[in-house]
């Protein structure tokens, strides 16, 4: 995860500490040792605590840093007798959202506390000094900085008296740590939903609350926590992690009261019946959303509306469209039935979209590592594609007409002015623009991915809208549609044009369906392409002839059908090869282990995930990645590249993606030699790769 990578960085890059002092100022924080007593008494137990200030602007982190960051590390050098004292205890944290990631931290000062049992039998006046190696990660909104400090204290054993200075401020940072709740906690899963019940007095008085569980692969940070009173109890809902926790949920509970400071409470919650939702609070939702100022959904969904627009030019959706506009150009269609073709249209996009994030939204709640095109990973859906994209070229041709009693892929009853065949163009074009993935889609779709359920298909939504847009426009805009060509002879010739790039989109899918189950595999699918084709031809001699069409037809629907469940859904060994990217860069196949490995050893790799179904993918490996600059680079740096092919289902990728919150393939990232992680853009270029620093 990104902290770890954060907090390896903190360690790897921290400057050599300045020779030992009790203040330390850093360049974006001021770090102080302060003790209840410079005098403390043998025998007895001494108060400490290290103060951190980070600068306006900067903060530091918790113990569970959230979705980035790293925790403040320490390592004591202590007179010798003394025991290693415990853990460090965190005051209260607060939330901040960067970029879409939850940060648990820390804006202000904070005092990190813990306590150290004195040795008995030290005389009075024997040194005592204390002294601590501290490493942190401070960040603002644009970058974080590894920052180190070795600090001492020369105390002198005493008679224990409280310093006049420092011990007042261990009494108010001891103030400042979640109080232990004594009231028995209570969680549940709900489906993907982490349902957390906390038994609370004073419920009457509570603003807002937020749940800060310590550790990992509990809930997903960033989600909105619904918080509501449930009889006696506070109730927070929201996104569990996956797979999600087990047995006992450890954190601390912030809650904000009227007319009182927030306070925090330590709470162990074990697995038991939670209530149901209860009254919501009025400012819950409001403070726990994460605050930072993100911009949120409406900037997500302006990302999926782009992304949708963009799949219009790809060469799968390119000719629908084309057609469907014109639909319109044949003459004299009026207002109203451009309008009401345009809303059939678009509502036959937006419902096919949705309903294929609702099925990724439903999938992954079940605990199904899936993204977006996980259909794509499925071999009987790319033959599916192959016979239904093969189908529309022929069309396209001129080789058959689509009519009502052969089926219907939508242009004929578009031209006719059918509501269904606008329905039914604007469902297919969705459905095949999925191996189409964009390179603006990537953000908006990830993000989907952690949103609560209503949001996240309200993003899948915009997605379809704005693969629907262009033809809304022209359907609603008389302007635009008077822009339209004339009909002509043209329109016959175009339609052949436009059926070249739907066969080069089958081609590509049967290269596809090779890769994922072998030759064998794609034989069948090309076997089963040339009988789907001569059927075709056989229903469109019968059309032109005048002839019955039933027969043709059930023989056509029934090739569709044998052709998906003859194709294997295993891949022989040995099936599918190295793309010409991997094998030119010398890539080395993805494992968490093994990238894990490679930075270990202080070794700059760049990662790539691709998909032979990704178009984005082969673009970017046909071009700036095989560029023979791009090969000497990485050598003369030692930069190590490593492919993950996620054309078939991986769980180890999938985990991948989820964890760097991304909905799907491509997805580049170069790990510097220093611990740094960048995150390449979608479409690359030579001079991006060869500018890689190790």
């Amino acid at each position: 995860m990104i902290r770890r990578l954060l907090a390896a960085l903190a360690l790897l890059l921290a400057p050599v500490a300045s020779p030992a002092q009790s203040v330390s100022d850093q360049p974006h924080t001021r770090v102080e040792l302060i003790a209840a007593s410079t005098r403390p008494a043998a025998g007895q137990t001494l108060d400490i605590g290290i103060e951190l200030t980070p600068r306006a602007g900067w903060h530091t982190y918790w113990k569970n840093p959230g979705d980035a960051g790293a925790p403040t590390r320490v390592a004591w050098d202590l007179p010798a007798g003394t025991a290693a004292p415990a853990d460090l205890n965190y005051p209260v944290p607060g939330t901040l959202v960067v970029s879409g990631l939850m940060n648990h931290v820390y804006e202000k000062a904070n005092v990190l506390t813990t306590r150290i049992a004195v040795p008995a039998g030290l005389a009075a006046g024997t040194a005592y000094p204390v002294k601590v190696q501290v490493d942190w990660l401070v960040c603002s909104h644009e970058q974080c900085v590894p920052e180190s400090a070795t600090l001492s204290l020369p105390l002198v054993i005493g008679d224990g008296a409280a310093d006049a200075a420092m011990g007042p401020r261990l009494v108010a940072a001891a103030a400042a740590l979640p109080k232990p709740l004594a009231a028995a906690a209570a969680w549940a899963k709900q489906g993907n939903r982490f349902v957390l019940a906390v038994p609370l007095a004073g419920l009457d008085k509570v603003k807002s609350a937020w749940f800060f569980p310590e550790g990992d692969l509990v809930i997903t940070h960033v989600t909105p926590q619904k918080v509501t009173i449930a009889g006696d109890a506070l109730r927070i809902e929201t996104d569990a992690a996956t797979p999600g926790p087990e047995g006992d949920v450890a954190g601390v509970l912030r809650v904000d009261m009227a007319g009182e400071a927030p306070m925090g409470f330590a709470i162990t919650a074990r697995p038991g019946s939670v209530p149901a939702a209860g009254s919501p609070l009025g400012a819950a939702d409001d403070d726990a959303g994460g605050g930072g100022g993100d911009p949120g959904l409406a900037l997500v969904l302006l990302g999926a509306v782009l992304g949708g627009l963009i799949l219009n030019v790809m060469p799968c959706v390119f000719p629908i469209l084309s057609l469907k506009a014109l639909a319109l150009a044949r003459g004299n269609v009026d207002a109203a039935k451009a309008r009401g073709e345009a809303l059939a249209y678009t509502a036959g996009v937006v419902l096919v979209v949705t309903a294929l994030g609702g099925v990724v939204l439903a999938l992954r709640a079940a605990g199904s590592q899936v993204g977006w095109a996980f259909q794509l990973q499925d071999p009987r859906v790319i033959a599916f594609l192959l016979l239904l994209v093969t189908g529309i070229a022929l069309n396209l041709a001129g080789l058959f007409e689509i009519t009502l009693s052969t089926g219907n892929l939508g242009q004929d009853k578009a031209r006719e002015g059918g509501l269904s065949g606008s329905f039914f163009t604007g469902a297919l074009a969705a459905f095949v623009a999925t191996p189409c993935t964009g390179p603006f889609m990537a953000g908006a779709l990830g993000a989907a991915l952690v949103l609560p359920t209503i949001q996240a298909l309200s993003v899948f939504a915009g997605l379809g809208f704005g693969l629907a847009l262009p033809f809304l426009l022209i359907g609603f805009v008389p302007a635009l549609r008077k822009r339209l060509p004339k009909p002509g002879a043209w329109m016959v010739r175009l339609r052949a044009i436009l059926s070249v790039p739907m066969f080069l989109t089958a081609l590509a899918l049967a290269w596809v369906l090779g890769q994922q189950v072998g030759v064998n595999g794609m034989a069948i699918g090309l076997a089963a392409t040339l009988v789907f084709g001569l059927l075709l031809w056989w229903l469109g001699a019968r059309q032109h002839g005048g002839k019955g069409l039933a027969i043709p037809g059930v023989l056509t629907l029934a090739t569709l059908v044998a052709a998906v469940l003859l194709v294997p859904t295993s891949a022989p060994a040995g099936a599918g090869s190295a793309t010409t990217a991997a094998s030119e860069l010398n890539a080395v196949k993805f494992t968490p282990a093994a990238l894990a490995e490679l930075r270990g050893a202080n070794k700059p790799v760049f990662l790539y995930m691709t998909a032979d179904w990704c178009l984005t993918c082969k673009v970017n490996e046909k071009g700036a990645m095989a560029d023979a600059r791009v090969a000497e680079a990485f050598k003369a740096k030692g930069i190590t590249v490593m492919e993950g092919d996620w054309t078939r289902s991986d769980p180890a990728i999938s985990a991948w993606l989820a964890e760097h919150k991304r909905a799907g393939v491509p997805v580049y990232v170069y790990y510097d030699a220093n611990g740094g992680e960048t995150e390449l853009p979608q479409i690359l270029t030579a001079d991006m790769l060869t500018s890689l620093k190790a």
